[in-house]
């Protein structure tokens, strides 16, 4: 059962009592704004934004935001798994990823708020830290050089994602696979509860070839296949798999 959250704005208010002084941030809250596209921000611009992030805690089932809800927040996940999903326009839930420590949920948001693409949900009892635009946005009015930089970040956002598209295009379906089944499983989990259609739609493949590429990694004892799971056997081979690309 999903339990909906609060609005962010008003979540963030509530939950952000108590816990957080200015100034005064744990050394693993600000290595959290060192992760994915924000580790190519200047120093300054990573002091701002954990200066102004809120904690926000979750429950499993909880959901963060939903897709359609207006955004305005950036989140960085502290911990726990939060699932990435939305729903088709026939109304069938589809997962799409996988969130964990030190992942980012929502980067349009910072820059230009708008409706959210999916919806959040806890897969286990997680802490997240958000921030919002228009926080973010009065600081950057007063600071020039802020201003700069987040023009600069804006910029390497939007080359990642051509990376990410040019990985999508040019990849063979076993090595997106194999990187995608790392990542959704984290450092540390071995089993996936998730159907082979939604893995098709995370790597980009019919679900065919997906099916035919894990009956092949099962017969090599690599992975094993329970009815929507999927474990982990011989995460050696799997990395191998995943550092493979078509010559």
């Amino acid at each position: 059962m999903i339990i909906r959250a609060r609005p962010d704005a008003l979540a963030c208010e509530k939950t952000d009592r108590g816990e957080r002084t200015h100034g005064t941030l744990k050394p693993e809250h600000i290595e959290i704004w060192q992760t994915g596209f924000l580790s190519a921000a200047s120093d300054a611009l990573r002091d701002m934004i954990s200066d102004l992030a809120r904690p926000r805690h979750l429950q499993t089932g909880e959901t963060l935001f939903s897709q359609g809800d207006t955004g305005d927040t950036l989140y960085a996940v502290h911990s726990g798994r939060l699932e990435v999903s939305l729903l088709s326009y026939e109304g069938t839930k589809l997962t799409l990823d996988i969130m964990h420590e030190g992942d980012l949920l929502g980067e349009i948001s910072l820059f230009a708020p708008g409706p959210r693409t999916a919806t959040i949900t806890a897969l286990s009892p997680s802490k997240v830290w958000g921030v919002r635009n228009q926080d973010v946005r009065a600081v950057l009015r007063s600071n020039p050089d802020l201003q700069m930089d987040m023009i600069e970040l804006a910029g390497f956002r939007m080359r990642w994602m051509g990376q990410q598209y040019a990985e999508q295009v040019f990849l063979d379906v076993p090595t997106r696979l194999a990187r995608r089944i790392l990542h959704l499983a984290g450092s540390t989990d071995t089993t996936l509860s998730m159907s082979q259609t939604d893995l098709a739609a995370i790597v980009g493949a019919t679900r065919e070839t997906i099916s035919k590429t894990l009956t092949v990694w099962k017969k090599d004892q690599i992975i094993d296949l329970g009815r929507s799971k999927l474990s982990i056997l011989d995460r050696e081979r799997l990395v191998q798999l995943a550092q493979h690309s078509p010559a």
